[in-house]
């Protein structure tokens, strides 16, 4: 079977569904075959951490010298070359992959390039499909109208790709805040400095939340070297970009300031979240008859109407005859 046979329609249609297919089973099989998530994304802050002190370490020192600096590679220099980083925006786009969870240096050079090449590869690829596939059947315009449709997905393609991962981590960690917000009242109740009742609570959370483990142990990190306390709390709040972790890092920086008692702010701060999550659920649960009306109409009707009107339709067509 040849190339020529997956660019007819037949052939794509064969190729969609095979593929439709082998997503279908490794969705099923994924959760059998995955290992120990939490384990190996602790690994990765661990290294997180150790690069961020070396970092920090660097900035404070002369700095290194210019023959000991890696060159750069191939997708770093058509991010200069073409200046990305002015074009793109790169600390409105560093501020996005941090709240997705890629906080390498890498992680915006790859970004900002996918920016610069993916409409460009999409729109290729188009325009070369309508040619090979459709051939003389449409009009140059409908061509170019598909490259110009390429250019626009391709641009806003690693976007929406990162807004995605972006509510899937907020997601997980609203979940598990109410929760977290808990178990660091209990250890700050206990006698625990924040420091050690943020790491116990990483530890605790990580089996109902990686991401929120993730962020409170680089919170760990970052107030063991960090000269401004504050300036580790405001973090937190940035690479989550959710509310009500923002109110609970106001408290952390009011505490650290003024010495107020960190334990009656986070008991009323608990007590408000969990509100908010009872009002939500209830939220929730007043909007469903409303979503539930379309696919009762058109999913649960035609069968009632079937099992009511099928007997009777019966003996009808068997009097006729």
């Amino acid at each position: 079977m040849d190339l020529e046979y997956f660019m007819k329609p037949e052939g794509l249609i064969t190729l969609l569904v095979g593929l439709s297919a082998f997503a279908t089973i490794l969705t099923i099989a994924a959760p059998l075959l995955q290992g120990d998530q939490m384990k190996a994304r602790m690994k990765g802050i661990a290294t997180e951490r150790e690069r961020l002190r070396a970092a920090h370490r660097a900035t404070l020192s002369e700095g290194a010298r210019l023959r000991d600096r890696a060159k750069p590679g191939l997708i770093s220099q058509l991010v200069e070359g073409l200046n990305l980083r002015k074009v793109f925006e790169a600390e409105t786009s560093r501020e996005s992959l941090r709240q997705a969870g890629y906080r390498s240096d890498n992680h915006l050079v790859y970004f900002l390039a996918a920016r610069a090449v993916m409409p460009i590869a999409l729109a290729t690829i188009f325009f070369v499909y309508s040619v090979q596939v459709f051939g003389d059947s449409i009009p140059s315009n409908m061509r170019f109208a598909a490259m110009a449709i390429g250019l626009v997905a391709g641009f806003y393609l690693p976007s929406v790709f990162i807004r995605n991962k972006i509510g899937r981590r907020q997601l997980s960690i609203k979940r598990a805040w109410s929760d977290a917000l808990d178990l660091l009242l209990i250890c700050v109740e206990s006698g625990m400095s924040i420091e050690a009742a943020l790491q116990r609570v990483s530890r605790e959370i990580g089996s109902q939340s990686v991401p929120l483990a993730e962020e409170l142990t680089l919170t760990c990190a970052e107030l063991s070297y960090l000269p401004d306390r504050r300036k580790a709390f405001e973090n937190l709040g940035k690479r989550t970009g959710l509310p009500i972790v923002k109110s609970v890092v106001t408290s952390l920086i009011q505490s650290e300031r003024y010495g107020t008692p960190l334990g009656q702010a986070l008991r009323v701060l608990a007590q408000e979240n969990r509100d908010m999550r009872m009002a939500e659920a209830e939220k929730k649960a007043a909007g469903l008859p409303p979503k539930l009306t379309v696919p009762m109409i058109l999913f649960f009707l035609p069968v009632i109407f079937v099992v009511i009107l099928g007997p009777s339709m019966i003996l009808v067509l068997a009097a006729n005859k």
